[in-house]
């Protein structure tokens, strides 16, 4: 079995491959200082109360914290005695190099989800993560990589306006009634709301024009099933996208 790890900003998602399908998905919140000691506790501890048995022989692990890395290296020798792949790493192997420019480090998300994109929906895409930070993806016909945009994310705008301005408050994303609001929190939710649907769409429409070709967007991340809410803002929601992609990723190195 295959244990799958996407390490956020936020949160750090432990997922269980059997070849076929996901067995179980566990979330934790992200924590640098958290020991291997720590991980498998919590782990095993999940693990017995969803009373599974498991034989993981690899770990694959995507992050974007990079101080996190060792203990999940020493995690996953400690554990399941194997050394894991670590995508970003010059031993893992990518089915398709990115094509950036030289010398760029590319997140290790935004290559996962490149390839996990491409092995469900083919070339041409624009992958929208909306995550920590909103990201969108463009991943070639062949499959790469080929560059993005980085924006704040939702949750990080919202708490940025609630710091920076006392009188405004803390509140949750949802989509409003109307686009007027007649309070302060619904004033609020329709400028984050509908500005990041006026994000997304203007530069996906600046990508396809840039690219001069028919493109699909494709949008993942927590708060993606908000935003799918939005007349014909994407072509397909994927809810487990960075997961497969860790898995075709995985696959590709095994075979290779």
């Amino acid at each position: 079995m295959l244990l799958a790890i996407d390490c956020g900003n936020t949160n750090t998602v432990f997922s269980i491959w059997d070849g076929e399908k996901f067995l179980c998905t566990l979330r934790t919140s992200t924590h640098h200082a958290r020991t291997a000691d720590a991980y498998f506790t919590w782990f095993s501890t999940l693990i017995k109360h969803y009373e599974l048995e498991l034989d993981i022989t690899d770990v694959i692990i995507s992050s974007t914290v990079p101080r996190v890395v060792f203990n999940l290296r020493v995690f996953a020798d400690r554990f399941f005695d194997c050394r894991p792949l670590v995508v970003g790493k010059p031993e893992c192997l990518l089915p398709i190099e990115p094509r950036v420019d030289e010398g760029t480090l590319v997140g290790p998300d935004r290559l996962v989800n490149a390839a996990g994109a491409y092995d469900r929906h083919g070339g041409d895409l624009i992958v929208v993560d909306f995550g920590t930070a909103t990201t969108f993806d463009v991943v070639a016909a062949d499959g790469a990589y080929i560059g993005g945009v980085i924006a704040p994310g939702v949750n990080l705008s919202l708490e940025a306006l609630h710091q920076a301005a006392a009188a405004l408050p803390h509140i949750d994303i949802a989509k409003p009634q109307k686009v007027i609001g007649t309070n302060t929190v619904a004033c609020m939710q329709s400028g984050v709301f509908w500005g990041y649907v006026g994000l997304v769409r203007e530069v996906c429409d600046r990508i396809k024009a840039e690219r001069d070709r028919p493109m699909k967007v494709i949008s993942t991340g927590g708060l993606a099933p908000l935003f799918q809410q939005s007349h014909a803002l994407f072509d397909a929601f994927e809810d487990d996208l960075t997961m497969h992609g860790l898995t075709v990723i995985y696959d590709y190195n095994k075979d290779n």
